[in-house]
């Protein structure tokens, strides 16, 4: 049978394009106007990949997406485990077991036995001060400068009392600024000080404040302590710690060498640090020693430079006492003008200043007389205030002075080259005014029982009559710039002349008038007498009780 005659079966339908004979490569479809499949082996990667698709997509999830879904509850897994291990430990978790203490090594002792010595050559520091407990409680908040035993506080709390308010204190000196309306908390001092009701200040015996004052003023040496003669184990290293200032060890041991104790000292002592305290801090028992009651040990935050950051003690008569040092807050201090004002260099006189001071009496003439305020600290707790005229021509002066501890009562004061004459008056009769500002003494002097003195005993006559008397003679003695400052709106040179017992500074502004005299009272205070140009009435000389007359001879010999 011839079989070429007969024509082979058509193939099967392909999705694949096949070129028609005239060249337009359209696919071939099949019957029904669909595209046919793709032979086997045929078709590129792409369309195996796609049928693939389409062909799990109709069977179920992509191996791809289940792969994800895998991996992710595997990572919640991981998250929800960890989490429960971290909770776990957080709960069974304690801190190591602190250092326990120990006596102190050689090292630790040096560092304790140099504290005071830092703090004198690191000069002041900021300190805040809480004392006592309950009702009893003081705070305080300032500054101390060890270098000159000075101290500059705001007292507050239950328990501060008549000192609540502002207080300096310079070696045994203390002046307070009471402010009975202050807030109970204290806060910082202003950097520069009020400049009126400043008024000396005698702490009570048995004043918590007091031994309080000494042991800040007491942290303070020029030479390191000896080593403690303590009992074996009382000086112990406690623990470490963290401070604003780094880290410290916190120390046990007995208060150092020559601290003040409760008791030992009082304000009007000296103060500890200077020459007259040594032999006065020898005598005085530290803590753990005999006292009125048994005393505590002392703790001391100290750094590695032997910088003492807090102290916590216990003062017989006074309870717990701790005292937080800020060693960065270091500003320079001003004294008040009760305790010498502010520092200065003092160096001689150059020649201008000597002309000046020279010329002094005669200048004062020329001008003839000046108004005067008075503002003395005298005595242990006297404080003076008053205010009059002073006449350099006639040589004459009269004042009305008050007493702040006696308000009601006034001392007309009349000085002339005869001496000094005082009545002692109502204050309604003599100016009226208050005892922080009385008002000007009565013209003409009222009559009266004056009381007449030819010699000038107290510090309030040796003031009024050495400003007196500047304008008849020159300062007697070496003189010395001070400093300069400023008084009435003006710079003056502040002049220091005569001896230590009794030294006088005057203040003359560079057209050589006298703005201000000084003196050093026998309280170690300052003395001011602030002097201003005025137009002064006539005073009346001081009058002199009426001379008795001489028996005469013939009554003697009739007798």
């Amino acid at each position: 049978m011839d079989t070429s005659a007969t024509p082979p079966p058509d193939p099967a339908p392909t999705a694949a394009a096949t070129p028609r004979p005239d060249g337009t490569g359209r696919r071939n479809t099949s019957t029904t106007g669909q595209p046919s499949a793709p032979a086997a082996g045929l078709g590129t990667g792409r369309h195996r990949t796609d049928s693939a698709a389409e062909t799990t997509g109709s069977a179920g999830p992509r191996p791809a997406s289940r792969r994800r879904r895998t991996v992710l509850m595997l990572l919640g897994l991981t998250a929800v485990t960890s989490a429960t291990a971290l909770v776990l430990g957080l709960l069974s978790w304690a801190p190591d077991p602190p250092a326990p203490a120990r006596p102190l090594t050689s090292a630790e002792g040096e560092r304790l036995a140099a504290l005071r010595v830092t703090n004198l050559r690191d000069l002041r520091a900021g300190v805040r001060v809480s004392t006592g407990v309950d009702a009893a409680r003081i705070e305080l908040v300032g500054w101390v400068d060890w270098s000159r035993s000075l101290l500059y506080l705001d007292v507050g709390g239950p328990g501060a009392g008549a000192e609540r308010g502002l207080l300096q204190r310079a070696g045994s000196v203390l002046v307070i600024r009471p402010d009975p309306a202050a807030v109970p908390v204290p806060a910082a001092p202003p950097l520069v000080p009020p400049t009126d009701r400043w008024r000396l200040h005698h702490l009570r015996p048995g004043s918590s404040l007091a031994p309080v004052l000494d042991l800040l003023l007491g942290l303070a040496a020029d030479r390191p302590d000896a080593a403690p003669a303590v009992p074996a184990g009382a000086a112990r290293w406690i623990a470490r710690e963290s401070m604003a200032g780094g880290p410290v060890d916190v120390l046990q041991a007995p208060l150092v060498a020559g601290t003040p104790a409760a008791g030992g000292t009082t304000a009007g002592s000296a103060a500890a640090g200077s020459p007259t305290a040594s032999s006065a801090a020898a005598q005085v028992p530290g803590v753990g020693s005999t006292g009125s009651e048994p005393a505590g040990q002392t703790r001391y935050w100290l750094d590695q430079d032997a910088r003492l950051h807090k102290l916590v003690t216990r003062l017989p008569g006074v309870g717990p006492v701790t005292v937080t040092l800020h060693r960065a807050d270091r500003p320079t201090l001003q004294p008040v003008d009760a305790l010498g004002g502010r520092p200065g260099l003092p160096r001689a006189l150059n020649d201008a200043e000597q002309r000046r001071l020279d010329r002094l009496p005669a200048r004062l003439r020329a001008q003839g007389g000046a108004a005067v305020t008075l503002t003395a600290p005298t005595g242990t707790e006297t404080n003076l205030r008053g205010t009059g005229w002073l006449s350099w021509t006639a040589r004459t002066g009269y004042l009305a002075v008050a007493d702040l501890g006696v308000p009601d009562r006034r001392t007309l004061l009349r000085c002339d080259p005869a001496g000094l004459a005082r009545v002692d008056l109502p204050a309604a009769a003599a100016g009226g005014g208050t005892a922080e500002a009385p008002g000007r003494p009565p013209l003409p002097p009222p009559a009266g029982a004056w009381r007449v003195s030819r010699s000038v005993r107290d510090d309030l006559g040796r003031l009024v009559d050495a400003a007196v008397a500047a304008g008849s003679v020159g300062p007697a003695g070496a003189a010395l710039r001070v400093r300069e400052d400023v008084a009435a709106g003006r710079t003056v040179d502040v002049i220091e002349v005569g001896p230590a017992a009794a030294r006088l500074r005057y203040w003359i502004d560079s057209d050589g008038s006298l703005r201000r005299l000084e003196l050093h009272t026998s309280g170690n205070a300052w003395a001011q007498l602030e002097l201003q140009p005025a137009a002064v009435p006539r005073l009346a000389p001081v009058p002199r009780p009426a001379v008795k007359p001489l028996p005469s001879p013939a009554r003697t010999g009739a007798r």
